[in-house]
């Protein structure tokens, strides 16, 4: 249990409401790989406008369950956001997406979702 993700600071947001926090573990597996599987295609498609929503909306939940991989998925959004053609984005968006499935599996498992 928690090795992906941590529930320090969701704790915190919930005061330590059980029920709240499982109905936040379920958001996380309806909303984020969901997210990151959009952020993926616009990447592959080299749509910037799509990877920097898709990387914007993901970073307060991404942050939230504390998964280790802001800083990476914040690079991925500003390489959409500027448009950083010349850049080579695969190697930090493959590190958010390793994290946002393990996290999605251990959150499962955890919670019997």
């Amino acid at each position: 249990m928690e090795q992906h993700y941590k529930l320090f600071r969701v704790r915190e947001l919930a005061d330590n409401d059980e029920d709240f926090i499982a109905a936040l573990a379920a958001a996380f597996l309806d909303e984020v790989p969901e997210d990151a599987e959009r952020l993926k295609e616009a990447v592959a498609s080299k749509d910037y406008f799509s990877a920097y929503q898709a990387a914007h909306k993901m970073k307060p939940t991404i942050d939230l369950f504390e998964l280790g991989v802001l800083n990476d998925l914040i690079e991925v959004q500003d390489w959409g956001k500027f448009e950083r053609t010349e850049t080579d984005i695969s190697e930090k968006l493959d590190i958010v997406m390793t994290a946002v499935n393990n996290a999605s599996e251990e959150i499962k498992s955890d919670f019997g979702l």
